[in-house]
């Protein structure tokens, strides 16, 4: 998928991919008219290469963020930067000094509908912000084997709307999570959750409740409500067709929601890939930082810890959690 997408881009030229399953790598270059590199010393090594972008399991996401910023390659990573906050902050002090542009993968902050309700929020259409409400359903669980090394439901699947509370309300200063295994035996078995519900509050007040399942029978539910002083403002899900069905034994029954992410976000990737491109030519900041990934896995961390400890959870200004 982002290998397509930078394919078409008309600012960008792709180059080389590459893959640890060498049959992977050699259908997308022949797909798309371009090398297989043979390893990913070949892909950074290049002269003329400007940039990368990661998008491989999560431990090696440090890595190789590390190896393509040495080389001076500006770099877009899929989240979470790591699972292991120390990993993160090594990582950051590895880069840092390198002065290149590194981007983490939180599309839902480029889809259409979740940027143009924030856009209004920031606009001050509903005045100061009191609530939010963010819905998060995947349509099955992924398998155990993925579970195992997920790093658990508020890492992997929870990390998405951590981000996307903070887009809304800014940094937030109390975390208090719930988990429950309601369906699946497998993922328990694994150790984790398969059910989640996460309140958080806001540094500047607002509460922000999540709701996450890792079933849903009718697709993939992602919605957001922002309620405020003046108002609400609220984005729904995304269906195959605009057509509703007017029946005996139905009103208003329209199609089931889109089945899963890369359906859902497509144009939130397409535009995250045209927004990394469009901050290597100003040298702008990225929308979705470095930062941010560290300050999202901070708050699944966190959320962890609630979870085990039954409490909330106070953060501190200097990135520590505290129990309490």
């Amino acid at each position: 998928m982002h290998a397509r997408a930078l394919a078409r881009h008309p600012r960008a030229e792709l180059v080389s991919v590459y893959d640890l399953v060498p049959e992977s790598a050699n259908e997308a270059a022949r797909e798309l008219g371009v090398r297989a590199a043979s390893s990913v010393a070949e892909v950074l090594d290049d002269p003329g290469l400007q940039a990368v972008l990661i998008a491989t399991p999560t431990p090696t996401h440090v890595e190789l963020i590390i190896a393509a910023a040495r080389a001076g390659k500006a770099v877009l990573c899929e989240k979470p930067i790591d699972l292991d906050m120390a990993r993160v902050m090594h990582c950051q002090a590895a880069i840092e000094p390198l002065g290149v542009t590194v981007m983490i993968g939180f599309n839902r902050r480029f889809d259409p509908s979740f940027r143009a309700l924030r856009d209004r929020v920031q606009a001050g259409e509903i005045g100061r912000i009191e609530q939010v409400v963010i819905t998060s359903r995947d349509p099955a669980p992924p398998p155990a084997s993925y579970i195992r090394a997920s790093g658990g439901l508020f890492r992997d699947m929870t990390i998405h709307d951590f981000d996307m509370a903070r887009y809304l309300v800014g940094d937030i200063a109390e975390v208090y999570a719930m988990g429950a295994n309601l369906f699946d035996g497998s993922i328990a078995d694994a150790g984790d959750i398969d059910a989640a519900m996460v309140v958080l509050r806001s540094c500047s007040g607002a509460l922000v409740h999540i709701n996450n399942s890792r079933r849903c029978v009718y697709g993939y539910d992602q919605r957001l409500e922002v309620f405020g002083a003046d108002g609400m403002l609220s984005a729904g899900n995304r269906h195959a067709t605009t057509v509703r069905h007017f029946g005996a034994g139905h009103s208003e029954a329209s199609d089931l929601v889109l089945p899963f992410f890369i359906e859902r976000y497509a144009e939130a990737y397409a535009a995250e890939i045209d927004h990394f491109l469009a901050c290597l030519s100003s040298g702008a900041t990225p929308l979705t930082s470095f930062a941010d990934g560290a300050e999202a896995l901070r708050l699944a961390d966190a959320a962890e810890q609630s979870l085990r400890s039954g409490q909330p959870v106070h953060l501190g200004t200097a990135g520590a959690p505290k129990a309490g």
